[in-house]
Order: C-alpha cells, then structure tokens, then sequence
C-alpha cells in the first residue's frame, strides 16, 4: 500500500498533538494527505487555541485531555485508526524533581494508550522514544524505555487482528522547543558566553523534516514489535557552537545530574536483534533473526567529519535561528 492509500479517509490521533513534534506533524499531515481527521490531544488549552487559530483547518479537532486519565484517552479513540503516542514529560532535571508526575505520565499514561486503543480498536499504534531510554542514567530516560517495553507488549494483549504497536526512537530534534539550537541562538544574539557542559560531549541530531518523514514511514510499515531507528550523525556540542559563532567564548561548566557525555541508539544486545536498512535500524527480538554482528551505535563514534560533512539543510536550519 502506497502513502496516499494508507491514509486516505483515516483518522489518526496524536497526543502530545499541540507540542513541537505534533503541531509539525499536523502540518505536513494537512499539506500532504488526505485524512479524514487530524485529532490533537493534550492538556496544554493555550496552545490548543492558538494552533486552532493557526490552521483553521475542518478536518482537525481539538481535545483537551490527559494520557494520565483513561476514561478521557479511550473516549477520544472513538473511530481511531491510527495512533501516534509522543506526550511525554521530558524535562531531564525537572523529571528528577519530580519523579511522580514523570512515571504517571510517561509510564501509567503510556499502558493508559495501550488499554484504549485495544479497546477501541485502534488499528495502529507507534510510540515516540528517544536515545535516553537507551542505557538511561536519569529517570525521564528511565522512564522512556519503561514505555518502550510496555507499549511492544501491548501486541500480546490485542491478539491476532487487534491493535498493532510498535516503537520510533530517535535523538535530539534540531531547532525544537527543548533543544539547545533557540537558547543558543539567544546567548548569540545577546553576546553572552555559552555554558558547555563538558567540552567531549556529543548528541545525535534530526531535522524535523527527517524525523516527520521516520514517524510516517514507521507508522506505516512496522510489524509486530518493532523499533525503528533512523541511520544518524553526531556532532560535539562546541563544534556546534562554534558553527553558531566561530569565535564564541564557551564557559565549561561541569555535567549536570542525570546527563551523560555520549547518548546511545542501539545498545550490544540489541544489535543482535537489528536489521539494517538504507536510512534506519529496525530491532525485533522475536521476528528478527539473531545475527552475530555486534555493535554499540553511540554518539561518540558516529561524528560528522571531514568525510562526512554536516549536513548543508543542518547548517540553513542553524543559520535560520541567528
């Protein structure tokens, strides 16, 4: 089946649906398919209003909701055919804060979505992880990979026909809301040193436009259990920085809790279980065949270089924010 095809006449929900991610999503959903309905939903009522006023689109709807309330979530799935799950409390220091409303929200709220959408069968679910649930260090990471686990063995309660779900992991979003691209670009512009954790550390980037066109293209063609991870390249926060502002003045400030200097993708034990494509890995432990090539896709050893230059669309996007 085709893009079109699939999403010809569908409604699909998004939580977390006014965020970053989902208002993109809706975007790029609106400009290029036609889908029956486009439900947002998250508990955020100003951004609601303002991303209402902003499309002003018939096909979308607008429900205030939270994942944490089951009753809410399974109402919503009403006549659902396609889920994607990408609320999430991700704030790694504020997570360590308050480490209740993070479980609640990334973990109770995630088996909240399972139990909803077999209940009303929903045809496809996939949720949006991250590299820190990949051997996490802090509780929102801890959290994550929780979530990843739960929401593959939803397959064993759906049965057969039911509800198929499955995972897209992926790294830091370049130019989002919570990354370091806008407070950067305000350091800049105010002339201010910019505070570097450790001067070795490195993270995996995504631009929105790649990490829309993972979730469509995982959303469509996961199997039973599968965790999709696109093929990324790394880069060191300084060199960033130095990309931003070639003779900025960086201030080492030391590691915060729960950060650590290198972010994973894939960890040893389940690149026995990864099978590579073009542009992405994808992990299954129970349809996948065991191979014996094993790797550990870290964002130390996967930097841009002088062979492999930053992407030039990074750069525009970077520039953009100055």
């Amino acid at each position: 089946m085709n893009t079109q095809n699939f999403f010809k006449n569908k409604t699909i929900l998004i939580t977390g649906g006014t965020g970053s991610l989902g208002s993109e999503l809706t975007k790029y959903f609106l400009k290029n398919y036609k889908l029956k309905k486009i439900i947002l939903f998250s508990r955020d009522e100003q951004k609601h209003f303002h991303l209402e006023k902003e499309l002003n689109n018939k096909k979308l709807r607008f429900l205030i909701g939270d994942i944490r309330d089951l009753r809410r979530i399974t109402l919503a799935l009403k006549e659902v055919d396609y889920v994607i799950h990408a609320a999430a409390q991700k704030h790694v220091l504020l997570s360590e804060y308050n480490p209740q409303e993070c479980v609640n929200t990334n973990i109770l709220g995630t088996q909240n979505i399972i139990e909803a959408c077999i209940n009303q069968k929903v045809k496809r679910c996939i949720l949006v992880s991250t590299d820190k649930s990949v051997n996490p260090i802090n509780l929102y990471g801890a959290t994550k990979l929780v979530a990843e686990k739960i929401i593959l063995s939803g397959n064993n309660l759906s049965g057969k026909n039911g509800t198929k779900f499955g995972v897209v992991r992926y790294g830091n979003v370049l130019g989002s809301k919570g990354s370091i691209l806008p407070f950067f670009s305000k350091l800049n512009k105010e002339g201010k040193k910019f505070p570097i954790t450790h001067k070795d550390m490195t993270r995996f980037w995504i631009s929105y436009k790649e990490s829309i066109e993972l979730v469509i293209s995982s959303l469509m063609n996961f199997r039973r259990g599968d965790i999709f991870i696109p093929i990324l390249k790394s880069i060191k926060i300084i060199d960033f920085v130095k990309i931003i502002n070639p003779t900025a003045k960086i201030n080492i400030i030391g590691i915060k809790k729960g950060e650590k200097i290198h972010e994973e993708l894939i960890t040893l034990e389940e690149s026995k279980y990864s099978k590579k494509f073009k542009n992405y890995y994808v992990i299954n432990y129970d349809l996948n065949k065991k191979n014996n090539k094993i790797f550990n896709y870290t964002s130390e050893h996967n930097l841009f270089n002088k062979k492999n230059p930053i992407k030039s669309a990074y750069i525009k996007i970077i520039k953009n924010f100055l």
